[in-house]
Parts: C-alpha cells; structure tokens; sequence
C-alpha cells in the first residue's frame, strides 16, 4: 500500500516591521509643552501599536533629532514635523539633520494645512465657548507662530480660509513674530468692520510663551492650542503613511 505523504504547511512569514515614526517637535522653554508633545505621541501609539514611535526635537528639549536619529542607526524611519506650515525648520534643520545621519530616512510635510487642523480648531474655539453670538458681529484671528518664509505665510492663510469656510466667519491669520499682522493689529481691523465678538484660535501645537502671549491679547475669547486633539494624532499618521506611499510610487535608480 502507498505511503501517504504528510502535508505539512509552509513556515509562517513573518511580516517586516513598519518603518519607525520619529515625531519632530520644535522645543520650548515651557515644560507644558514636553508633557503635551508626548502625551500625542502616546494617543499615536495606541491608535497604531506596531508601529515604533519616537520624538526628536529642533531645539531646546531633549532629546534632540541628531540623537534620536543616531540611536535608531540605519533603521528606515519617517520624520514627520509637528509644525504647521513650511519654513526654515521644514526645508532647512530637519533635511540637514536627517542627511547627517545614518538612518534611511523619508521626509513628511509639515501638519499644515490640512481638514483635519481644522476640525481641532473648531474644536477648542468651541471649547473656549464660541457658536453662541450671531455671526454678523463675529470673527475669528487665526493666532500663529510666524515666520519669514513666505510658504509658511500662505500656508497658514489656507488653514485661516478653510476655518473662515468652516465657521462662516472672517477669520484673519496674525502672527507672533517675523510676520504681519500682528494680533493687534487683526483686532483693530475686526473691530473697524464691526465684528465686537472676536475669538482667538490657537494655531500652536502646544502651550508655550508665543501662545500664550497670543491669548493674552485676545479681546473676548482665547482657545487652548491644538495640543491632543483626537485629530492631531489622526494627522500625525496620515503624514506618516503619505510619505511612505511617496516613498514606494518613486521609481528606483539603477546603479551604473
């Protein structure tokens, strides 16, 4: 009689593990801000726990990008900054320190402008108590870091259009430093097209001097910062996974 051949199934492939997510904050001197940019981090692992997630900063907090970088060695990772809009963090200090290292490294844009920043937003302006005064007497200023760069400028007017869409109010971009105009002087315009209840959105990823000396010249109503809103997290990985899916479309080089 003929032996039977066991079947015996194939060895399991293991899947390789998804490419790192090094988070890139910018730093500041306010400790609310570390505890607010890792408590993100922490919304972000619990919505995708396999993938490794980890925080580098510009400047000012430990610990900095180069030595998240250098201890993940050549792992491939994803840098995706928690900055709103393009400027020189964007183009400049992080494409340098990520060249500098050796890990294989795929570049995100900046959170900004994005639907999902503006769902945060509506969200602590209404936090903040805004929705309850007729729309024909307000407004909104859109209070952001500012920046030189002119990308970052039009960048942040397109976040204060989609929120302006949004709400069915004017909403005017105004700026910390290094850009025009001021929270000031967007109050004065509001108040000379007769907008008497005028809130301020935060347009900060956390709490630290530049917001808070934003609120503090809020004529009626200051929302918190976008800090960890359900959406930031959302936005933080669909950086993540648009970068990858950029990285796979590119087409790869032949070497000669």
């Amino acid at each position: 009689m003929p032996s039977q051949l066991s079947l015996v199934p194939p060895p399991a492939t293991r899947r390789p593990a998804p490419p790192a997510l090094v988070v890139v904050a910018h730093g500041s001197r306010d400790p609310r801000a570390l505890s607010t940019v890792s408590a993100l981090l922490d919304r972000v692992r619990a919505l995708r726990p396999d993938v490794p997630v980890h925080l580098g900063h510009i400047e000012l907090n430990a610990p900095l990008l180069p030595d998240t970088l250098a201890a993940l060695g050549d792992t491939e990772a994803v840098l995706v900054p928690l900055l709103l809009s393009r400027g020189y963090h964007v183009k400049q200090d992080i494409p340098e320190m990520a060249a500098a290292s050796r890990a294989r490294t795929h570049l995100a844009a900046p959170l900004g402008p994005h639907p999902l920043l503006v769902d945060a937003l509506q969200a602590r302006l209404t936090e903040a108590g805004w929705g309850g005064t007729p729309h024909r007497t307000s407004a909104v200023i859109l209070a952001a870091a500012g920046s030189r760069d002119p990308d970052a400028k039009t960048d942040t007017g397109r976040t204060a259009h989609l929120l302006a869409t949004r709400l069915g109010v004017p909403v005017i971009p105004a700026y910390a430093s290094a850009a025009t105009p001021t929270v000031e002087t967007a109050v004065r315009t509001l108040l000379a097209r007769g907008r008497r209840h005028i809130a301020l959105a935060s347009y900060f990823t956390a709490p630290g001097r530049f917001a808070t000396e934003c609120a503090r010249k809020a004529p009626w109503t200051a929302a918190a910062p976008l800090g960890t809103h359900p959406a930031m997290a959302d936005l933080v990985l669909h950086r993540y996974d648009e970068a990858l899916a950029t990285a796979a479309a590119q087409p790869v080089l032949a070497s000669a």
